[in-house]
């Protein structure tokens, strides 16, 4: 049987979309200034209490930003895969559920660009537009139940794609006990990717620090960092081309959050990742870095 050739274009399609798409849901967030408390001030500050606070009626609206870069070595020659992608949504307290938030989600905006040594191209997000699901999410911030963004579906380079991955680690963690400045609790999360193409899976061990305390758009919040290292692995078909890639991935993650109002403020994130694709018995190293924000913009 003739061996099918390994042409950088292929490869880009075949793999650097895909990674544009999976990576995606481990990026984080940010929003507007802040006013920063002195260390004086957050060390001596009593334990607060974190938990989110979602009574029946409040509607909440998020704006999210992301964009990533893909370096593809293939064979010597290096090609380069950009994305952006932005969304706008709005969430709704409908009430409780055995003792947790049901959420009602709509997605009010959403757009996605890729452009590659292939041309851009940029999937139709008009099918998710408008569109509303619901989920169910625990007062620390752990995400029951989001299948129900599974049927909000869109068709992506890499086949049909849907909601579900981003939404399952939306909500940071919080620590289920007090803490004050200084305090860290440890949080473990999985982020799967299933479509047409692909199958991959990322497995994130966090570190998050209450840091200090700021003044965001009136509320006093806790200022907490993350440190996040996690693997990542998957298996894919694509352009007449069967791969798999491993790796591993870091990054950096500041978050906000109002203790008195139970409001996930805001969030800025770096990621980089250092990835091995392998097609067609040769092995290939691809880099990526990412950065995203998630701002509040309305309570």
């Amino acid at each position: 049987m003739k061996k099918r050739s390994i042409t950088p274009g292929r490869l880009v399609m075949a793999v650097g979309i895909a990674a544009v798409l999976i990576l995606a849901a481990c990026a984080t967030h940010a929003g507007p200034s802040a006013s920063r408390a002195s260390d004086a001030s957050a060390a001596g500050r009593a334990e607060v209490v974190l938990e989110y606070k979602m009574p029946e009626g409040r509607v909440l609206r998020y704006q999210t930003n992301e964009e990533s870069r893909e370096i593809l070595d293939v064979m010597g020659q290096v090609v380069e895969t950009t994305s952006t992608t932005t969304s706008a949504f709005s969430i709704e307290a409908k009430g409780l559920k055995d003792s947790n938030h049901l959420l009602g989600v709509t997605i009010d905006d959403m757009s996605s660009s890729i452009a590659s040594m292939m041309g851009d191209m940029s999937p139709d997000m008009k099918p998710v537009i408008g569109k509303s699901f619901d989920m169910v999410v625990s007062p620390l911030g752990i995400e029951i139940d989001v299948s129900g963004a599974e049927a909000l579906t869109y068709e992506s380079p890499s086949g049909t794609s849907n909601l579900a991955s981003g939404f399952k680690v939306f909500f940071f963690d919080l620590p289920g006990k007090p803490v004050k400045a200084g305090d860290s609790w440890p949080t473990n999360f999985v982020i799967e990717e299933k479509n047409d193409a692909m199958n991959v899976r990322i497995d994130m061990q966090s570190v998050n620090t209450l840091e200090g305390f700021e003044t965001v758009d009136g509320m006093e919040c806790a200022r907490i960092i993350a440190k996040n290292t996690g693997t990542i692995s998957g298996t894919g078909f694509q352009q007449g081309m069967d791969f798999e890639i491993s790796g591993t991935i870091t990054g950096t993650e500041t978050w906000y959050f109002a203790p008195k109002e139970g409001l996930y403020v805001k969030s800025k994130g770096e990621y980089g990742g250092d990835i091995m694709v392998s097609a067609s018995g040769m092995t290939f190293p691809m880099t990526q870095t990412r950065t995203s924000e998630i701002k509040l913009v309305s309570k």
